[in-house]
């Protein structure tokens, strides 16, 4: 049976929304943390995720993760440490689904090229960015901007990465709007979705790696730690294939850093004295993370992953036509606001930051697919070494 803990958000008290509540049963009956949920699922932005660059910009292949498929991963992790450790799931839930919907095409290295071109303009941020969209671009409501997303809720994605000390200007003027105390730790439910983000991508992006043939088994055998596991997977399953092997490897690391949270977190509340969500929020530091010897662990993870995939002479090739995709799209549409859908066109600023930035909301909110489709309108032709597997 599950028992929520003292130090859990609860719906029930949750700050409220920045336009205030609905109906409470005009749409079933659900908590204020599951309508956020809900809210995310039915979103175009969340929808967008599946046509978005993970590791591999738009890839062709059918079982390499996207955004989208990130998403649901990050949420499944999520939930399993939340109930195991008392917090409300729900909430946990829409935080790990919702907390890359502000990425624009192409992963990082679009977000790179919106940075330049907005360096002027204010600079461009992906996590400030999924909060401008859930706040104020993705509108169903007739009555309002943006989602109405609980305070709890857009609280854990200002800050699920720890207090904002200066923010961007774009989670600077949602806050001043509907203020999210960005100098203080979040809850433990956002706390844990950063977690699982990390333990998500560090092992998920090993698998999509070797499925891509970026890293092998030998590349693998270079970490300590792998190569242990490894060795006592092949005295377990003998007669195994690698193939079968490996997803056990992966599997077997997502459990074993899943364990190891839950162990030391559980120990930074004993320590704290947390018995409110209010003590979460005051602690001063996180509660929720690795033990000392697994974030070292998974800073060795990390270099390695950089070195050997993200940093691979063809990523850092494909990256670049990339980042020149968006540059080109940006140039276009700032030198001819025709160019613009009606819709985009009808509302574009004339003066700036407010013009540059409305034509950055326009190209963040594309999918790889619809950005190689208009630049390819725009110059004739289809980019070149955009897709390297």
């Amino acid at each position: 049976m599950f028992v929520r803990s003292s130090y859990a958000s609860d719906p029930e008290r949750s700050r409220g929304r920045e336009f205030g509540l609905e109906n409470a049963s005009a749409r079933g009956p659900r908590s204020v943390f599951q309508r956020d949920r809900d809210r995310i699922i039915h979103s175009i932005a969340f929808r967008r995720l599946r046509h978005k660059t993970q590791v591999f910009v738009a890839p062709d292949g059918d079982h390499y993760r996207v955004r989208l498929t990130h998403s649901l991963e990050v949420a499944q992790i999520g939930r399993v440490i939340a109930r195991a450790l008392g917090l409300d799931e729900d909430l946990t839930e829409a935080l790990c689904l919702a907390h890359d919907i502000g990425h624009p095409p192409f992963g990082h290295a679009g977000e790179d090229a919106l940075q330049a071109a907005l360096a002027d303009h204010g600079g461009f941020d992906h996590n400030a960015n999924t909060l401008r969209v859930l706040m104020r671009l993705e509108s169903p409501y007739v009555e309002h901007d943006g989602l109405n997303l609980s305070w709890d809720m857009l609280e854990g994605l200002a800050k699920h990465n720890g207090p904002v000390r200066n923010a961007p200007w774009a989670l600077a003027e949602l806050d001043a709007a509907f203020p999210l105390d960005l100098h203080s730790h979040a809850s433990l439910e956002a706390q844990v979705a950063a977690i699982s983000d990390d333990i998500a991508y560090d092992n998920h992006d090993i698998d999509d790696g070797l499925r891509a043939g970026f890293l092998t088994l030998d590349h693998l055998m270079e970490l300590p730690s792998l190569a242990e596991q490894w060795h006592a997977i092949e005295a377990r399953f003998p007669a195994g294939s690698n193939d079968r092997r490996l997803r056990e490897l992966v599997r077997g690391q997502i459990g074993r850093m899943v364990n190891d949270v839950l162990d030391e977190t559980r120990g930074r509340i004993v320590r704290a004295g947390v018995a409110s969500v209010d003590d979460v929020r005051a602690a001063g530091h996180a509660l929720c993370g690795f033990s000392s010897a697994m974030q070292a662990e998974e800073r060795v993870l990390k270099k390695f992953m950089y070195a050997r995939l993200y940093l691979h002479p063809e990523q850092v090739a494909t990256a670049q036509v990339a980042r020149n995709v968006i540059a080109c799209l940006f140039e276009a549409y700032a030198g001819d606001p025709a160019l613009l859908p009606p819709d985009w066109r009808a509302r574009l600023p004339t003066g700036e930051p407010a013009r540059a930035r409305t034509i950055a909301d326009y190209i963040a909110g594309m999918t790889d697919r619809f950005a190689i489709e208009q630049y390819a309108r725009l110059t004739g032709e289809a980019p070149e070494g955009l897709r390297n597997v």
